[in-house]
Protein backbone atom coordinates (compact mmCIF):
# COMPACT_ATOMS: atom_id res chain seq x y z
CA UNK A 1 0.00 0.00 0.00
CA UNK A 2 1.33 3.40 -0.92
CA UNK A 3 -0.48 6.67 -0.50
CA UNK A 4 2.09 8.73 -2.37
CA UNK A 5 3.70 8.39 -5.76
CA UNK A 6 7.47 7.95 -5.99
CA UNK A 7 8.11 11.67 -6.52
CA UNK A 8 6.06 12.61 -3.44
CA UNK A 9 7.79 9.97 -1.32
CA UNK A 10 11.20 11.25 -2.43
CA UNK A 11 10.16 14.84 -1.70
CA UNK A 12 8.97 13.90 1.79
CA UNK A 13 12.22 12.01 2.53
CA UNK A 14 14.27 14.95 1.19
CA UNK A 15 12.27 17.36 3.35
CA UNK A 16 13.05 15.23 6.40
CA UNK A 17 16.74 15.23 5.46
CA UNK A 18 16.74 19.02 5.04
CA UNK A 19 14.82 19.60 8.29
CA UNK A 20 17.25 17.37 10.18
CA UNK A 21 20.19 19.47 8.97
CA UNK A 22 18.86 22.20 11.29
CA UNK A 23 18.64 20.00 14.36
CA UNK A 24 20.06 17.01 16.16
CA UNK A 25 16.46 15.76 16.38
CA UNK A 26 15.11 12.88 14.34
CA UNK A 27 11.84 12.97 12.39
CA UNK A 28 9.83 9.98 11.16
CA UNK A 29 6.53 9.63 9.29
CA UNK A 30 4.21 6.66 9.96
CA UNK A 31 1.14 6.15 7.79
CA UNK A 32 -1.91 4.02 8.49
CA UNK A 33 -5.01 3.61 6.41
CA UNK A 34 -7.23 3.41 9.51
CA UNK A 35 -7.04 4.30 13.19
CA UNK A 36 -9.99 2.93 15.14
CA UNK A 37 -8.97 4.58 18.40
CA UNK A 38 -7.21 7.75 19.47
CA UNK A 39 -4.50 8.96 17.07
CA UNK A 40 -2.21 10.09 19.90
CA UNK A 41 -2.40 6.66 21.56
CA UNK A 42 -1.60 4.98 18.26
CA UNK A 43 1.30 7.38 17.69
CA UNK A 44 2.65 6.57 21.16
CA UNK A 45 2.47 2.86 20.41
CA UNK A 46 4.24 3.21 17.06
CA UNK A 47 6.80 5.58 18.58
CA UNK A 48 8.13 2.74 20.73
CA UNK A 49 7.69 0.02 18.09
CA UNK A 50 9.75 2.06 15.62
CA UNK A 51 12.54 2.71 18.14
CA UNK A 52 11.95 6.45 18.18
CA UNK A 53 12.65 6.44 21.92
CA UNK A 54 16.18 5.15 21.31
CA UNK A 55 17.79 8.33 19.96
CA UNK A 56 20.82 9.49 21.92
CA UNK A 57 19.27 12.80 23.03
CA UNK A 58 15.69 11.49 23.25
CA UNK A 59 14.65 14.07 20.67
CA UNK A 60 12.82 11.98 18.11
CA UNK A 61 9.53 13.14 16.61
CA UNK A 62 6.91 10.94 15.01
CA UNK A 63 4.23 12.35 12.72
CA UNK A 64 1.44 9.76 12.54
CA UNK A 65 -1.33 9.89 9.93
CA UNK A 66 -4.36 7.63 9.45
CA UNK A 67 -5.52 9.01 6.11
CA UNK A 68 -8.84 7.19 5.65
CA UNK A 69 -10.04 8.24 9.10
CA UNK A 70 -8.66 11.79 8.82
CA UNK A 71 -6.65 11.51 12.03
CA UNK A 72 -3.09 12.50 12.80
CA UNK A 73 -0.82 13.20 15.75
CA UNK A 74 2.65 14.55 16.42
CA UNK A 75 4.58 13.05 19.30
CA UNK A 76 7.99 13.97 20.65
CA UNK A 77 10.27 12.02 22.96
CA UNK A 78 10.88 12.93 26.60
CA UNK A 79 13.97 15.02 25.79
CA UNK A 80 11.73 17.37 23.81
CA UNK A 81 8.77 17.27 26.15
CA UNK A 82 10.99 18.19 29.10
CA UNK A 83 12.00 21.53 27.55
CA UNK A 84 9.15 22.75 25.35
CA UNK A 85 5.82 24.39 26.25
CA UNK A 86 2.73 22.17 26.27
CA UNK A 87 1.35 23.76 23.08
CA UNK A 88 4.62 23.26 21.20
CA UNK A 89 3.09 21.25 18.32
CA UNK A 90 -0.13 23.25 18.02
CA UNK A 91 0.92 25.62 15.20
CA UNK A 92 2.41 22.70 13.28
CA UNK A 93 -0.84 20.77 13.57
CA UNK A 94 -2.87 23.78 12.41
CA UNK A 95 -0.66 24.22 9.33
CA UNK A 96 -0.86 20.53 8.49
CA UNK A 97 -4.62 20.40 8.97
CA UNK A 98 -5.08 23.30 6.54
CA UNK A 99 -3.36 21.28 3.80
CA UNK A 100 -5.10 18.02 4.73
CA UNK A 101 -8.56 19.60 4.63
CA UNK A 102 -7.83 20.70 1.07
CA UNK A 103 -6.87 17.14 0.12
CA UNK A 104 -3.15 17.93 -0.05
CA UNK A 105 -1.76 15.17 2.15
CA UNK A 106 1.82 15.25 0.85
CA UNK A 107 1.95 19.05 1.13
CA UNK A 108 0.58 18.85 4.67
CA UNK A 109 3.30 16.42 5.70
CA UNK A 110 5.98 18.52 4.02
CA UNK A 111 4.75 21.64 5.83
CA UNK A 112 4.68 19.75 9.12
CA UNK A 113 8.16 18.31 8.66
CA UNK A 114 9.60 21.73 7.86
CA UNK A 115 7.97 23.32 10.91
CA UNK A 116 9.11 20.47 13.16
CA UNK A 117 12.69 20.97 11.95
CA UNK A 118 12.55 24.71 12.59
CA UNK A 119 11.06 24.26 16.05
CA UNK A 120 13.51 21.52 17.05
CA UNK A 121 16.44 23.67 15.90
CA UNK A 122 15.61 26.16 18.66
CA UNK A 123 16.03 23.59 21.43
CA UNK A 124 18.21 20.99 19.70
CA UNK A 125 20.49 22.71 17.18
CA UNK A 126 22.48 20.57 14.79
CA UNK A 127 25.87 19.34 15.96
CA UNK A 128 28.85 19.18 13.60
CA UNK A 129 29.13 15.45 14.34
CA UNK A 130 25.42 14.67 14.16
CA UNK A 131 24.49 11.33 12.58
CA UNK A 132 21.18 10.22 11.13
CA UNK A 133 19.86 7.78 13.74
CA UNK A 134 16.44 7.08 12.18
CA UNK A 135 15.68 6.38 8.47
CA UNK A 136 14.08 9.27 6.58
CA UNK A 137 11.70 7.19 4.49
CA UNK A 138 7.97 6.94 5.16
CA UNK A 139 6.92 3.82 6.98
CA UNK A 140 3.56 2.29 6.14
CA UNK A 141 1.94 0.50 9.05
CA UNK A 142 -0.30 -2.54 8.68
CA UNK A 143 -2.13 -4.21 11.56
CA UNK A 144 0.17 -2.42 14.00
CA UNK A 145 3.22 -4.09 12.53
CA UNK A 146 5.86 -1.95 10.77
CA UNK A 147 6.73 -2.82 7.20
CA UNK A 148 8.58 -0.91 4.49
Amino acid sequence: MTLFNEQEQDLIATTIEEAEKLTSGEIRIAIDKHCTGDAMEMAQSYFKKLGMDKTSLHNGVLIYLAYEDHKFAIIGDKGINNVVPSDFWETTQVAMKAHFSGGNIAEGLIAGISLVGEKLAIFFPSNHDDINEIPNDIIYMDNHKPKN
